[in-house]
């Protein structure tokens, strides 16, 4: 997987408990090792979870262990980006941006 530093794993067994049950907002960027445009990310999102750590929790999950996951969201490319807020995913993104671009569809996201 590619991993984004500062930026933890969760898989099927541990998603609910990290993701779902969060106090914080969190944002779950579904990812593989065979992802070209992931690799373009992830420096993004170690920037983004280590300036709004005190406002939403960034993860990685790899579709490639955890299928389940995958499924019950309905991620089909890689990137894909999930902001959820209590429990519920509140916003989709697909593909690599920049990280002004994120921030900024995180704020919305937020702000709905």
């Amino acid at each position: 997987m590619v991993r984004a530093a500062g930026v933890p794993e969760v898989t099927d067994a541990d998603f609910e408990a990290e993701v779902l049950a969060a106090g914080l907002p969190v944002l779950v960027e579904f990812t593989a090792d065979w992802c070209g445009p992931c690799r373009q990310l992830a420096p993004v999102l170690s920037a983004v979870a280590a300036e709004e750590a005190g406002r939403i929790k960034v993860v990685q999950i790899d579709v490639d262990s955890n299928p389940v996951t995958q499924s019950r969201y309905g991620v089909l490319s890689m990137p894909t980006l999930l902001v959820f807020r209590r429990g519920e995913p509140v916003r989709q993104m697909v593909g690599a941006r920049a990280k002004r671009k994120l921030l900024q569809e995180i704020d919305e996201a937020l702000a709905a």
